[in-house]
C-alpha cells in the first residue's frame, strides 16, 4: 500500500486550538449574560467559529507552499480594504476600522496582519543572503510594512499597529537580517515615535483619550470614575476573583460595570470567575499552545514555511500579551482582542485561517519517512540491487 503524499496535521496543536475556542465560547456566553440579548453574541461567535473552522480545515489541506504564490493578491486585497476604510468605514469606539456590508462587519486590519507575515516570509525566502544588504534587501519590505502601518494608524489603531510592527520585526530577524540594522532601525523608529508623540501632545494639549490611557497606566486610581474607569473595574474583577474565583457565570463586574466584557476585557472575567488558580491554568494552556505552534514552525525545513509559521505564532502571542498586559495594567491599554477567546468575528476567522496554514506546515514535517527522504530511499534500492 502506498503512503499518503502528505502527513497528518499536528494533533496537539489542533486539540489545543479547539480547547481554547471552546473556552472562549463559554466565557463569551458568561460575559454577555447581562446584555438584553445575550444569545445574539454567542450565536454570532458560534457562526464565526463554524466558518473559521471550515477555512482552517481548507487551509490545512492545502500545501502551504501554494500560499507563497497567493501572497501578492492577498496583500493587494488587504491594502485596498485599508484604503477603503476612511471612505466607507464605520467608527466604533473612537476608531474607524470597520467596513459593513449589511449587518456583516469586516475589520481589514486583521487581514493585514496575516498578509504582512506571509509577504515577508515569501520575500525573505527568495532574497536569501541579500537580506544582509540594507538598501536592497531590508529597505523594500520595510517600506511596504511602513505603508500598511500608516494606513492602520489613520483609523487610528495603535494596538494593531504595534502587533504588525513587532510581528514583522520577528519575521525579519528570524529571516536573517542584520541585528545591527535592526537596532539602528529600532532607534530611528523610537526617535520618530517620540517626535510624533510630542507633536500630538502639543496639538491636543494633553487632552485626549490616548493620553488618558497612558496616565491611567501610571496611576489607575487617580480618576476611577473618568478616564481610568475601565482599568479600575478590570482590576476590581481580578480582586473579586481572589485565589479560587467567584465561580463560572458569577462575575459581578460584567453586570454593566466593565465595558466590553465579552471583547477586550474577557480575561478580566476569566480572572474573576476562575480566580488566580483557574486563570493561571488558562495561561499555561495558552502558553503550551504557543510553544507547540513554535515547535511546528521551527521543524519545517522549508524557509517560507518556517518564517510564516514563526510569524503566525508571533502574531498570536504578541496580541495575547498586549491584551492580557493591558487588562492587568502591566502595560498601557490599547484595546485589542484576545485571540481565540474574545468575541470578534474577523479576529476569529483570521486567527483560525492562520492556524490552518500552520497546521498545513505541520503536515510537511509529519510526512512518512519514505516521502520525506526520497533520495535516501532511492540510494537504498540501488545498493540492494
Amino acid at each position: 500500500m502506498n503512503s499518503p503524499r502528505r502527513g497528518t496535521p499536528d494533533f496537539l496543536l489542533l486539540f489545543l486550538t479547539f480547547l481554547l475556542v471552546c473556552i472562549g465560547l463559554a466565557f463569551v456566553f458568561s460575559a454577555s449574560v447581562a446584555m438584553n440579548d445575550p444569545w445574539s453574541l454567542v450565536i454570532r461567535q458560534g457562526l464565526a467559529v463554524g466558518l473559521g473552522t471550515v477555512i482552517m480545515f481548507f487551509c490545512m489541506n492545502v500545501d502551504f507552499r501554494k500560499f507563497q504564490k497567493w501572497v501578492a493578491p492577498f496583500l493587494t486585497f488587504s491594502i485596498v480594504l485599508l484604503l477603503l476604510v476612511p471612505i466607507v468605514g464605520r467608527e466604533v469606539n473612537n476608531a474607524k476600522s470597520w467596513i459593513y456590508i449589511g449587518s456583516f462587519g469586516l475589520q481589514p486590519t486583521e487581514l493585514a496582519k496575516l498578509a504582512v507575515i506571509l509577504y515577508l516570509a515569501a520575500l525573505l525566502s527568495k532574497k536569501g543572503d541579500k537580506i544582509h544588504d540594507f538598501k536592497r534587501g531590508l529597505v523594500p519590505p520595510l517600506l511596504v510594512v511602513g505603508f500598511l502601518c500608516m494606513l492602520i494608524m489613520f483609523q487610528p489603531d495603535l494596538g494593531s499597529t504595534m502587533i504588525v510592527v513587532l510581528s514583522a520585526a520577528l519575521v525579519i530577524v528570524v529571516g536573517g537580517a542584520s541585528i545591527k540594522h535592526i537596532m539602528l532601525l529600532g532607534a530611528a523608529g523610537a526617535s520618530a515615535l517620540a517626535l510624533l508623540a510630542s507633536v500630538y501632545l502639543l496639538k491636543t494639549g494633553g487632552d485626549s483619550y490616548r493620553v488618558d490611557r497612558f496616565t491611567t497606566f501610571l496611576d489607575p486610581f487617580a480618576d476611577p470614575q473618568g478616564g481610568s474607569f475601565q482599568i479600575v473595574q478590570s482590576l476590581y474583577a481580578f480582586g473579586h476573583g481572589g485565589l479560587t474565583g467567584a465561580g463560572f457565570g458569577q462575575s459581578v463586574q460584567k453586570l454593566h460595570y466593565l465595558p466590553e466584557a465579552h471583547n477586550d476585557f474577557i480575561f478580566s472575567i476569566i480572572g474573576e470567575e476562575l480566580g488566580f488558580i483557574g486563570s493561571s491554568i488558562f495561561l499555561i494552556i495558552y502558553l503550551v499552545f504557543l510553544l507547540r505552534g513554535l515547535i511546528v514552525a521551527l521543524r519545517c525545513k522549508d524557509l517560507f514555511g518556517m518564517l510564516a509559521g514563526v510569524g503566525i505564532v508571533g502574531m498570536i502571542g504578541i496580541q495575547a500579551f498586549i491584551n492580557i498586559g493591558g487588562v492587568t495594567n502591566t502595560i498601557p491599554m490599547t484595546g485589542v482582542t484576545l485571540p481565540l477567546i474574545s468575541q470578534g468575528g474577523t479576529s476569529m476567522l483570521v486567527t483560525l485561517m492562520s492556524l490552518g496554514i500552520l497546521l498545513s506546515i505541520s503536515r510537511e514535517y509529519n510526512r512518512p519517512d519514505k516521502e520525506r527522504e526520497p533520495g535516501k530511499k532511492l540510494n537504498e534500492r540501488q545498493w540492494a540491487r
